[in-house]
């Protein structure tokens, strides 16, 4: 196992520190806005289901048409971010989808809320591949699993805030002749309007833009990052159709879809869930943050421990494993407070894997496939793992009545990932270290 970094310069550490406190605040009080949006359904659906006649089933549905939409629109977006720049392309991503949140809250039935969701998927899929893309015009390598996992710590932080924020705007229910729900939407969604105008003045494209920079900070970041491209021979320049016809781009995907199911499956159906123990909205709120404040601290301790050892592999594989036997634990017990343990190990699971996972990838992709690259994984794992298993639990739970065998096929799914990111690390890492040994 390779041990942390070496020695760090002045230079690098002043640099750095400048680029963090410039660019991470700020995106991730965006993300932080993102995943409030994404996930408010879930804690809409305590009146909004009701009111509009909607079974688990055709809930479930509607949550994964974002799911599906981000698939289609991830890649080209992510795309069009390079061309257009970082700084216009997210302002028009968070303008458009705050918009269509907010817009919501006028849904009259299934159809309508089919659609507002699919619009809402399409809108923000290309924000969190884009940040991450951005994030590799900026950080060298070693800073990779730290930054993103704190970048990244806007999810689970989101359901901390906004768990118990839309219990509180449920409670605004017959405030000028409007539910709560519809307040809900209205006000989540003003924020990502003014936060992707504000986008036009805080972001830069690219460090040699950077008049924020010193001089030699400037010159340092870029020679460092030209020297990391440069020395990238893994996944190199294809066409966008080849890179999805790509098996380690698939492989990658189904590995980060584990995380990204439990994720989205625990945002939409937890509140549902909690629900069944009798509590109230704002209780549930109240609940339902526990987890994710709990994961908000572990998943950067986790991120920090993968960049000081220089390991990705196994601090990916774990968190995946925790995953599983959190959800096999539903099998056993179902108290609330075994309930709630059940949901801490499966979010911090799911959030604390994001750090380490998308520095391997970001470390195994040329700097020409990056931007389709780190799309196409988000875009497929989204997919299998939203579209798919928030639909695949609502259908379960009409069937079968128990929310414990919904969520068998994502601990089925969960540990397969983990199995597999194993695999597929070890075999790069055997291919890395051949050229090595035959010189």
């Amino acid at each position: 196992m390779t041990s942390a970094t070496p020695s760090v310069s002045e230079l690098e550490r002043s640099t750095m520190r400048r680029v963090a406190w410039r660019i991470l605040p700020f995106l991730i009080i965006c993300y932080l806005i993102a995943i409030i949006d994404r996930g408010n359904i879930g804690m809409a659906s305590l009146q909004m289901n009701e009111d509009l006649g909607l079974t688990a089933k055709v809930f479930g549905f509607a949550s994964s048409l974002f799911f599906f939409a981000y698939f289609l629109v991830e890649v080209p977006s992510n795309l069009a971010m390079q061309k257009y720049g970082a700084r216009l392309w997210i302002a028009r991503i968070m303008v458009t989808w705050g918009l269509i949140s907010a817009g919501t809250a006028f849904v009259e039935g299934a159809n309508s809320l089919y659609v507002m969701r699919f619009l809402l998927g399409a809108a923000e899929a290309g924000f969190f591949p884009g940040v991450l893309l951005y994030l590799t015009y900026w950080l060298p390598s070693a800073y990779r699993a730290r930054m993103v996992a704190i970048f990244m710590v806007a999810i689970p932080a989101a359901n901390f805030i906004g768990s118990p924020l839309s219990g509180l705007l449920l409670s605004l229910d017959g405030w000028m002749g409007m539910r709560g729900w519809h307040w809900l939407f209205i006000i989540e969604g003003i924020p990502a309007v003014l936060l992707g105008i504000a986008c036009l003045f805080v972001l830069t494209d690219r460090p040699e833009q950077a008049t924020w920079l010193a001089d030699d900070q400037r010159s340092w970041l870029i020679k460092r990052l030209a020297e990391e491209s440069s020395r990238k021979t893994a996944i190199g320049h294809m066409s966008l159709w080849k890179l999805l016809r790509h098996k380690d781009i698939w492989v990658l995907a189904l590995i980060y879809s584990g995380a990204s199911a439990a994720g989205s499956t625990m945002s939409v159906w937890a509140p549902q869930l909690l629900k069944t123990f009798g509590l109230s909205a704002m209780e549930i709120g109240l609940v339902n943050a526990i987890p994710y404040g709990i994961a908000s601290v572990l998943m950067i301790l986790w991120g920090r421990s993968s960049d000081r050892t220089g390991e990705r592999r196994w601090h990916t594989a774990m968190t995946l494993l925790l995953i599983a036997a959190g959800l096999l634990m539903t099998l056993f017990t179902s108290s609330l407070p075994a309930t709630v343990v059940m949901l801490s190990m499966v979010l911090i699971g799911a959030y604390s894997m994001k750090g380490p996972f998308w520095a391997l990838v970001s470390g195994w992709l040329s700097s020409s496939t990056a931007a389709a690259g780190l799309a196409a994984v988000g875009a497929m794992a989204n997919l299998i793992g939203g579209g798919i298993m928030v639909n695949a639990y609502g259908a379960i739970h009409d069937a079968t009545g128990s929310y414990a065998l919904a969520l068998m096929p994502l601990a089925a799914l969960c540990t397969l990932a983990g199995a597999m990111v194993l695999v597929i690390g070890r075999k790069r890492q055997r291919e890395q270290a051949e050229p090595l040994g035959a010189k």
